[in-house]
């Protein structure tokens, strides 16, 4: 409808997204296009959804399209989830989230953000999470991972504690890696640049994790390469200043992005769903044009991900340049997923100032994404598919605990198994 605020919420994004490429630059063109499938499996998406229809994803069913975007808690002890993790990401599912994600989750000790990260870099690390993940599948949610390695951005405080870098005498590391040793800004950590052995680690680390992953009953794995994080620091230019084959063209920076999307998908079953946040621009097109990463490198990193057995691709953008200006607003984030959806094939997740249910129901429905991730409004509102699904007029399922206060003729929450 003309003038409606979800029409204008749309006209807006697509505004910023004009905004952030230079005259003379490669645009491309919002048109449907056939999805892609990789031909080990059938995704079916290619016809007009609703935010609570499901979505098969190889063998795993989504009984909706709501996602619990990863957020960083920084509330553990030597990695361990615990009683915090348990409530914060069972509330979500107690409130109808199809998906839930745990925060990034780093596969290294070194690979933390703060002291105070979740991991996943030894076996004892496993049971606390496998004690979410099925208390996640009793209120029928499917249950992600995020795996990271923070590279620069690591050994920092969190951010109620202070901000910049943690000396070693203060529990923070001295090893603290990145694809060349360029900090990410004056208050952080000067990192190591990673050789060839230290590249080799990071691959094994990821494999390790994914491994622990299954073990502990996650149903999808999200590789971390957004944010200006340690992948992201390898695709990007402005981070990478590489002279082997791991920096300088577009084929190697992306290179260790695949071989670790390669390495895990050799442990993770082709059948169980596998997902890559990306940062589709670095929001430098008019500063740097030749210099950054950008849209046009993310769409066809896209294709070749889609190519490698990569099944989504949730798209974010920014964090790997300090003190940039970007501008936000409602779903300033969507027109990328829609623009790698359509010029790359592959089924997108969309992230960024999505809060209320006509908008994320308008961005699925007109197929600018398959997933909605939400993040702080899920902080705000931990209900939020509940309260969605009642103001679209759509049936959601509640806990057979709640149904005395659910609309009429709700259905009960059925267990999600995990086939192991």
């Amino acid at each position: 409808m003309p003038g409606s605020p979800q029409r204008l919420r749309s006209e807006r994004s697509l505004s910023f997204l004009a905004l952030s490429i230079p005259p003379n630059s490669f645009v491309p063109t919002l048109h449907p296009a056939p999805l892609r499938p990789h031909p080990r499996r059938c995704m079916t998406s290619q016809s007009p959804a609703s935010l609570f229809s499901p979505l098969q994803i190889g063998s795993l069913t989504l009984p909706n399209r709501v996602v619990v975007s990863p957020m960083c808690e920084y509330s553990c002890e030597d990695g361990f989830a615990n009683d915090w993790h348990l409530v914060h990401l069972g509330s979500r599912a107690v409130g109808g989230a199809g998906l839930i994600f745990t925060e990034a989750t780093a596969v290294s000790a070194e690979g933390r953000i703060s002291p105070q990260d979740l991991g996943l870099w030894k076996d004892e690390h496993i049971a606390p999470l496998a004690r979410i993940t099925a208390f996640l599948h009793g209120q029928g949610a499917c249950a992600g991972i995020q795996l990271a390695h923070a590279g620069r951005k690591a050994s920092t405080f969190r951010p109620w504690s202070g901000e910049g870098v943690i000396t070693p005498e203060a529990g923070g590391w001295s090893n603290v890696l990145a694809p060349s040793a360029i900090p990410f800004s004056a208050n952080y950590p000067q990192p190591h640049e990673l050789d060839r052995d230290g590249i080799a680690a990071v691959r094994q680390a990821f494999r390790d994790a994914a491994v622990r992953a299954h073990k502990a009953g996650f149903d999808v794995i999200e590789i971390h390469a957004a944010h200006g994080y340690l992948l992201h620091e390898f695709l990007s230019p402005i981070s990478n200043h590489r002279g082997d084959e791991y920096g300088g063209s577009f084929e190697n920076r992306v290179r260790l992005l695949l071989e670790v999307v390669d390495t895990i998908r050799a442990v993770w079953s082709r059948e169980r769903p596998l997902f890559v946040r990306i940062s589709a621009t670095d929001w430098l097109e008019q500063s740097h044009p030749d210099a950054a990463w950008d849209l046009p490198q993310s769409i066809r990193l896209a294709a070749l991900l889609r190519d490698h057995g990569v099944d989504l691709v949730d798209v974010s953008s920014g964090g790997n340049v300090a003190g940039i200006s970007i501008p936000t607003g409602p779903g300033y984030q969507t027109p990328f997923s829609e623009a790698i959806r359509a010029q790359a094939g592959i089924l997108t997740g969309s992230v960024g100032q999505i809060t209320g249910p006509a908008q994320a129901a308008h961005i699925v429905r007109t197929g600018q994404a398959d997933l909605i991730f939400i993040a702080r409004e899920f902080l705000r509102d931990p209900y939020w598919p509940l309260h969605a699904a009642n103001s679209l007029n759509e049936t959601a399922s509640w806990p057979a605990q709640y149904l005395r206060a659910a609309p009429p003729k709700s259905p009960s929450r059925s267990l999600i198994e995990n086939k192991g």
